[in-house]
């Protein structure tokens, strides 16, 4: 099959209401100002910026082009360069289809936001460090974005670096991975060199991590203390990364914010999710070899339709019996993984994201939870009334929404990594509502994002008052002090127990922090008899 200018333009044509595609070839790099700290890495030497004593290391290449040959392949060392590399800039972000349909809270937190460009060449991360190769051992904590498995990019505001550095006296490090159906496109039953092509994305963010091991030590970073976090999409990927034994030893503690993952996806279907692929493109199965020099605007479009059909198609990472031997957390916590401390969390309305029914009323609540939980309905809605008697009907369907969703999910993962009885577990409910939006939304998915990063500066879902920065300051003292030892407790908040099955200790994030046992029992009683 020659894929021509003519197919191209029918193609996309026919994808054109689905997507905004803004590829390009290169980031520029811009030549620094002010202080230019260089640091060695194994391919070569890089030159960033200093900032308020942090240096700022951006783009530097963890992996190889993942373009061509490389496409749905495990990731490849970087090519070493000679000279010094500008690292100043953003580095590509992966190829992922924008929608226009996006509703205005999601532009709020900026996913929208893509310096640097789209390319296949994407294996990119960032650091930002205190110091360079001055042996201080500092922590390590590697962010994962969000964005699920399709979507987000480590240059979104949010993620800034720089604050929790300069809090902390840390290395923060974020990065790039492939996303969508070049990340976690199940070839393996259709051709056998693409055994591991449904665990490529995660296969890239271990090699991310093999880079840290290799060469933050230069970066004034200790190789032996790192901790892993990543809120939503970025916590399923911590998820996975706690059941795969190529990611084991190069991490000491996690962290999954509103995005504990259970299961990931069968192997049965992903192997129906690629015959779908395949055949939105136009190739024969037994040609799925030419995928690999089909346009990346082809294959980006061609997610976008799968994503909108009936069923859509979604992309993840797949139990291939080798990358990701069993599912994250089901049916039991990982073993590989029982020594890991780990923090996990949910938001009071998390499931307010996308959502805009903010005028809500009572006969409406009524009739969204009949059709949730039928003849319960009313004993739902007196139960969630009297635990918030202060919330709209909008903020009570969230957290209805979020109690039988996320907020389940997050405690039995909880639940099953106690059981282990190897490394503790701690929990937290964030209450602390987001004042974008004129606080709309409450507590929503994605409030602690910039908190625990410190960011609280400008950042429209956190505003930019003192309620905001105290929050950042409970929120990232936590953060590194369980970067540190692999307990969050510390002098900015009250004491917070490790969570088990028989007390639930919780620690709720709000103006006034504060440990409750088993918040919320009743609620949770109500959904878990329904086992929904």
């Amino acid at each position: 099959m020659t894929f021509d200018n003519t197919a191209r333009r029918s193609f996309l044509k026919q994808a054109s209401t689905l997507l905004a595609l803004p590829f390009s070839v290169a980031s520029g790099r811009a030549a620094t100002s002010g202080q230019a700290p260089l640091a060695d890495t194994r391919t070569g030497k890089v030159r960033g910026e200093n900032v308020d004593g942090i240096n700022a290391f951006k783009g530097i290449p963890y992996g190889g082009d993942t373009s061509g040959k490389n496409r749905f392949m495990p990731p490849t060392k970087p090519t070493p360069w000679k000279g010094v590399r500008e690292a100043v800039n953003w580095g590509h972000v992966a190829p992922q289809p924008l929608s226009a349909g996006r509703v205005d809270y999601v532009r709020m937190i900026e996913w929208l936001d893509q310096p640097g460009g789209q390319s296949e060449d994407c294996l990119v991360l960032n650091v930002w460090t205190p110091g360079i190769k001055d042996g201080a051992k500092r922590p390590v904590l590697v962010s994962f974005h969000g964005g699920g498995f399709t979507t987000g990019t480590s240059s979104n505001p949010g993620y800034n670096g720089h604050p929790l550095a300069k809090f902390g006296n840390v290395v923060v490090v974020t990065i790039n991975h492939r996303l969508g159906c070049l990340g976690y496109l199940h070839l393996a039953d259709l051709a056998p060199e693409f055994a591991t092509s449904g665990t490529a994305g995660m296969q890239d963010c271990v090699a991310s991590l093999e880079w840290v091991r290799d060469n933050i030590e230069n970066f004034g970073g200790d190789p032996g203390n790192v901790m892993i976090f990543g809120q939503s999409g970025g916590g399923a990927k911590v998820s996975n990364l706690l059941a795969m034994p190529s990611a084991k030893g190069l991490f000491h503690r996690a962290a999954i914010q509103s995005g504990a993952a259970l299961r990931s996806i069968t192997r049965d279907a992903a192997a129906k999710a690629a015959e779908r692929m395949v055949a939105q493109i136009g190739i024969d199965k037994s040609r799925v070899r030419e995928l690999q020099g089909v346009p990346l605007e082809m294959m980006i479009a061609a997610q976008a339709s799968l994503g909108v059909q009936t069923p859509p198609v979604t992309f993840g990472p797949v139990v291939d019996g080798a990358v990701l031997p069993n599912h994250p957390f089901d049916p039991a916590a990982p073993e590989i993984s029982a020594g890991i401390p780990l923090i996990v969390s949910s938001t009071l309305h998390d499931a307010a994201l996308g959502r805009t029914d903010f005028s809500l009323d009572a006969a409406g609540l009524q009739a969204q939870v009949k059709a949730l939980a039928g003849n319960d309905a009313e004993r739902i809605i007196g139960a969630y009334t009297r635990a918030y008697p202060n919330d709209n009907p909008f903020k009570l369907l969230c957290a209805m929404l979020t109690d039988r969703g996320g907020r389940r999910n997050a405690i039995t993962l909880s639940e099953r990594k106690a059981a282990q009885h190897g490394a503790p577990v701690y929990m937290y409910q964030w209450n602390w509502p987001s004042p974008g939006y004129g606080g709309k939304f409450g507590a929503v998915h994605g409030t602690d994002v910039p908190l625990v990063f410190h960011n609280a500066h400008g950042q429209p879902i956190t505003g930019t008052g003192p309620e905001g920065r105290a929050m950042a300051d409970k929120a990232a003292s936590a953060w590194v002090a369980f970067a540190r030892t692999g307990n969050p407790n510390n002098p900015a908040l009250p004491e917070w127990p490790a969570y088990s099955a028989s007390r639930r200790a919780t620690m709720i994030f709000d103006s006034a922090c504060r440990v409750e046992n088993d918040p919320g029992a009743e609620l949770r009683a109500l959904w878990e008899k329904r086992g929904a």
